[in-house]
């Protein structure tokens, strides 16, 4: 039954990323409610459905249109992937439980944001809305000790950044903000502390990555949410272990 449900995680993560890479395209741009079909961004061309297999129509078609012969971006594949292994992998961590669709939910949101921030550099409203009731339905349901945790850690998430934009003169966004204090609702006070340290450290090793590669003449924007995002899975799932092993390495 593992591996039947393995498969079914891994299957369902790629699925998903696929249409999270459409959420995240077409919101930024106002045209998620379009009836519109997917289509080729250089030519036009309507997608078949066998041209929309998550990551194995890119293989095919060795990552080219097949009308067009223009290339395919890499995001597109890599999102799928980045969701399916993400949800395998917390399901062969956390099992069938509520925890396990608190972690997809957030990989979720990760997927999306990945989309939105990297080529638009926006966070949108509608997407930090639409997570909202469900991070709120999650903590009726698994409720926080304390149970004002999630107020609190709300709080200094959202205002954790906006003393950042503040002294920054605009360092960061209003999005960035916006979305770390949805954060800390869900994953409560101190935790979104550590959230925010592991969020600093994944976006300096980026940051350093995508930098190096474009080279440091100008300065660049670099999208943040997504380290946000997956600071946030780190500390949801390792957060107590993290902690716990700090305070006996240094108390």
């Amino acid at each position: 039954m593992d591996i039947y449900y393995s498969g079914l995680c891994f299957v369902f993560g790629l699925v998903l990323g696929s249409f999270y890479n459409v959420v995240g395209l077409r919101i930024p741009q106002h045209t998620f409610l379009s009836s519109s079909r997917s289509v080729c961004p250089a030519c036009n061309h309507t997608l078949k459905w066998y041209e929309l297999i998550p990551v194995l129509s890119f293989l095919i078609q060795r990552g080219k249109c097949r009308q067009c012969q223009q290339s395919i971006s890499y995001l597109y594949p890599t999102v799928e992937l980045i969701t399916g292994l993400s949800f395998l992998l917390s399901y062969l961590h956390l099992g069938i439980t509520l925890d396990l669709w608190i972690t997809f939910s957030l990989i979720s949101l990760f997927s999306i944001i990945l989309v939105t921030d990297l080529r638009f550099m926006i966070i949108p409203n509608k997407i930090l809305l639409f997570f909202l009731p469900v991070f709120i339905l999650f903590r009726i349901c698994q409720p926080l000790e304390p149970w004002w945790s999630g107020i609190t850690g709300a709080i200094a998430g959202y205002g954790i950044i906006a003393l950042i934009i503040i002294l920054s003169r605009g360092g960061m966004g209003a999005g960035d903000m916006k979305l770390f204090g949805l954060l800390g609702l869900l994953l409560g006070f101190p935790n979104i502390l550590l959230a925010f340290f592991m969020a600093i450290l994944i976006g300096l090793l980026s940051s350093s990555v995508i930098l190096f590669k474009r080279g440091c003449k100008e300065k660049q924007e670099v999208a943040f949410g997504p380290a946000i995002v997956s600071g946030a899975i780190i500390t949801f799932l390792f957060g107590d272990n993290l902690i716990g092993a700090y305070m006996n390495l240094f108390w």
